[in-house]
């Protein structure tokens, strides 16, 4: 080989040996950048802004905003699958909009109540005295109001000519009383009739001349409080002359407003005091409740009857006075409350944001049902549990982002599944959900004998259900579920082998579930769990009133394979799965 041969097969050694060196160096590297910047590529779906979340592009680029540059969303955050009623913000964006969340508390539903109202007449012991017969008033024996009658007492003199001549009817019927004695005894009546005493009319018979005047004469004892005739003034039969009112006893009536009402009812009791007699309590209890509200100042009188015991109360005293009482709900006597501030409105709806225990920050739409409120909270009747944490601050904020990201909100309501059916049948279907659960632990220890005593219970309850309580679509639906889970009962029943009865239990678990999402619940949380490997690996649905995962398909084979898929809460309303899920909008 000549020298110049070998010169070239060396430079071409080189360069191979320096080609090779760098592959080694930069190639190895080009080719992991690549492929990371395609997995990166790939794990990117769209770009949103910290501060903005609903603004979501499918490239980089600058909030339109804000001018923040825009952050990736990773696939698994912004997936298909999200529920609509959840909305993940960043911690960023929470701080900014100042979000603060308070735990749902119980509460003793119990409120003293703070009215205002007067002290009134006792309208039960006022007396009117009326003329009984026409006549001029020739003389007054009270003649102000205030003054205090006895019962009997002279009141007036009253000058009625028409009683002058019915003397002289009684007079001439007494000479002839023997003859005559029912014209003598027509003449006394009427008289009678005229409320003359028995001792005036035997006055007017024995004397000689006629009785030109006759006194008129209380009726009850008590306080003039009107005077309605005057000297010389003429009065015909029923004519109001005087009322007289007895002070032993007086009211108290109080205004409740439409939101007070709840905590209002008859045989509470009422302590109050009377600016006039200060360093006093006086206590009495709800006698009644006026069942109309006045229209002009959206209130209703509540009344409270109190002994007076020598007239120290009068009638026209402000009175300030609370009352100590329970609310006529729904809860139970470990009631839950949630903050009025966490609360929005619209229509018949009531809206909570509840934060989402996971790792990236999350707030969930509850709807809720509402009790009377109480201070600066409101009773909650279904919807939350104890512990939960619902946002007080910044709601309007959270549900703003949520109409923004297209999730549902407090204006875009999903259609509901819920029926409305009457609280006795719901208590009755609660029932056979009881059953039920014995049913589903009997599966869980694989206890054939037991699932087959438990599916007979079940049976019995779903034929005390009534279902004359329904009707029209109500009663159609029940009609739809009642014949598949009676048949997978007895099927269950007859059933041996506990993978048989696994199947038919598979069946009824659907059906309850239908039901209940249909008709609500009474308990205070029902869980939907799932497991994926049931049923040939197809997947099974059941319910539990335990958070904890007892599998009712595998037992102690696979005693906790499974999750919570949905939890139901009473007075929850279930939205439609048929409803679509409203698509997410996106800026670009």
């Amino acid at each position: 080989m000549t020298p110049r041969n070998k010169r070239t097969l060396k430079y071409l050694a080189v360069a191979l040996g320096g080609l090779l060196l760098g592959w080694l160096l930069f190639g190895g590297r080009t080719t992991e950048e690549a492929h990371d910047h395609a997995g990166t590529e790939a794990g990117v779906t769209e770009y949103t802004c910290s501060m903005h979340p609903q603004i979501r592009q499918n490239e980089p680029g600058k909030c339109p905003l804000c001018g923040m540059d825009l952050i990736p969303v990773s696939a698994a955050g912004s997936s298909g699958e999200a529920s609509p009623y959840v909305l993940e913000m960043t911690p960023e964006a929470i701080a900014l909009a100042n979000i603060q969340t308070t735990a749902v508390q119980p509460a003793n539903a119990g409120n003293e109540l703070t009215l205002s109202g007067t002290v009134q007449l006792n309208e039960q012991k006022v007396s009117s005295i009326t003329a009984k017969f026409p006549g001029r008033i020739e003389r007054l024996y009270v003649n102000f109001t205030g003054q205090e009658v006895r019962r009997g007492e002279r009141l007036a003199s009253v000058y009625a000519p028409d009683l002058i001549s019915a003397q002289r009817e009684l007079q001439e019927a007494s000479k002839s009383r023997d003859l005559m004695p029912e014209l003598y005894q027509a003449a006394r009546t009427k008289l009678r009739l005229w409320n003359l005493s028995n001792n005036q009319i035997q006055r007017i018979e024995n004397a000689n001349e006629l009785i030109t005047n006759f006194d008129i004469y209380s009726d009850a004892a008590g306080v003039v409080t009107q005077r309605s005739v005057a000297v010389g003034d003429y009065v015909s039969t029923g004519t109001v002359m005087f009322e007289v009112a007895n002070l032993s006893s007086v009211w108290v009536v109080l205004d409740a407003y439409e939101t007070d009402l709840a905590w209002v009812k008859e045989g509470s009791t009422v302590n109050f005091t009377v600016p006039g007699i200060p360093g006093k309590e006086f206590t009495a209890k709800v006698a009644f409740v006026t069942p109309v509200l006045d229209a002009s100042t959206r209130a209703v009188q509540v009344r409270a009857e109190v002994a007076n015991p020598g007239n120290q109360l009068k009638p026209g005293m402000f009175a300030n006075a609370s009352i100590k009482t329970a609310a006529q709900t729904k809860t139970s006597s470990s009631a839950l409350a949630v903050p009025r501030t966490a609360v929005l409105w619209t229509g018949k709806r009531s809206v909570v944001y509840v934060k989402l225990d996971q790792e990236t920050p999350a707030f969930e739409m509850r709807e809720v049902t509402l009790g009377p409120r109480l201070g600066d909270s409101y009773l909650v009747e279904g919807g939350l549990s104890a512990g939960e944490q619902v946002v007080t601050n910044g709601v309007f904020a959270v549900d703003g982002a949520a109409q923004l990201s297209g999730n549902y909100s407090m204006m875009s309501a999903p259609a509901t599944k819920t029926m409305e059916v009457p609280a006795a049948f719901q208590e009755q279907l609660n029932n056979a959900l009881e059953s039920y659960y014995t049913m589903k632990d009997a599966l869980v220890a694989s206890d054939a004998a037991a699932a087959s005593k438990a599916a007979a219970s079940f049976t019995m309850v779903l034929n005390k259900v009534d279902m004359s309580q329904l009707d029209g679509s109500t009663h159609a639906k029940w009609m739809q579920l009642l014949p598949t889970m009676e048949s997978s009962a007895a099927a269950i029943q007859k059933e041996k082998a506990v993978e048989k009865q696994r199947k038919s239990f598979e069946t009824i678990s659907i059906h309850l579930i239908d039901a209940i999402e249909t008709f609500g619940i009474t308990e205070d949380a029902v869980y939907k769990q799932w497991c994926p490997m049931a049923n040939n690996d197809q997947g099974a649905f059941w319910l539990s009133d335990q958070k904890e995962i007892r599998n009712p398909y595998f037992g102690q084979t696979m005693l906790t394979c499974g999750e919570v898929k949905q939890t139901y809460r009473k007075g929850q309303r279930v939205a439609d799965a048929k409803e679509p899920v409203p698509a997410r909008e996106h800026v670009h």
